[in-house]
């Protein structure tokens, strides 16, 4: 099973968009797919019409009274299950923080259920927290949506400064420019440079769109609704080249 993550430290640029969106796309072309909503905030849970709850919260799975797999929840689309957000999960730090290798806590939850799927996505929380570094362990890729301007771009260099001070060998970055509209200089401009100071930004950028901010009303990925707007061809678009970048043996 592949492991990507939508992570960033910054809110509101994207994340749970683009998990949305992936993990439909995903599916679609017939991967088993499951998304695991990892914000205490819900939103991947809400889209796909999904109560957040898991019986027992975060401390059932941590003294095995139940395993992930009882967590899963099947959504509308076929091929596509999820992993409802809980608000026990905001506990994951003080949970698994005495455990004798806190960092790797994600993966051993994930291991009962790990040939079931092809793909798991995850949905982060904006933070750096002992969450995150279990996903950081654990995933393949993180995917780092980035609103072209200055904020969004000085947070990302915080997250390289971040990797630079902790590799971790395996884990591929992958950034890529989220609600970009080419009307404002200042979004032409970095999205222009920053390709130029890390090669490893993707060429894909995410336009700032209605059909994007319809997922809320509509409670469903963009390509389920409006399959020939404009974001759900860039959709398509970035889901092909993280295939290519990072999903080549899947």
């Amino acid at each position: 099973m592949k492991i990507l993550a939508t992570y960033n430290l910054k809110g509101g640029v994207g994340k749970t968009s683009t998990a949305v969106n992936l993990a439909y796309l995903a599916a679609r072309e017939g991967y088993r797919t499951l998304l695991w909503d990892l914000d205490p905030q819900g939103s991947a849970t809400f889209c796909f019409r999904v109560k957040p709850k898991l019986r027992g919260g975060i401390q059932a799975l941590r003294r095995h009274r139940r395993s992930l797999d009882d967590a899963v929840k099947a959504t509308d689309f076929e091929g596509l299950d999820l992993i409802p957000a809980d608000f026990s999960f905001r506990e994951f730090d003080q949970v698994f923080s005495d455990t004798k290798k806190p960092s790797k806590q994600l993966l051993k939850l994930l291991f009962p259920i790990a040939r079931e799927y092809d793909l798991l996505i995850i949905d982060c929380a904006p933070s750096i927290s002992l969450v995150s570094e279990n996903i950081f362990y654990a995933a393949d890729a993180l995917l780092i949506p980035l609103i072209p301007t200055t904020f969004s771009v000085r947070t990302f260099y915080q997250i390289l400064d971040y990797f630079n001070k902790a590799p971790s060998r395996h884990l591929q970055l992958l950034p890529f420019f989220s609600m970009y509209d080419n009307n404002r200089q200042l979004h032409r401009e970095i999205s222009a440079r920053l390709p130029k100071e890390f090669k490893g930004v993707m060429s894909t950028a995410i336009p700032y769109a209605k059909n994007v901010e319809l997922m809320g009303l509509q409670r469903a990925p963009v390509g389920s609704f409006a399959p020939y707007s404009k974001s759900a061809k860039a959709y398509e678009r970035l889901w092909t080249e993280i295939q290519e970048k990072a999903l080549q043996d899947l």
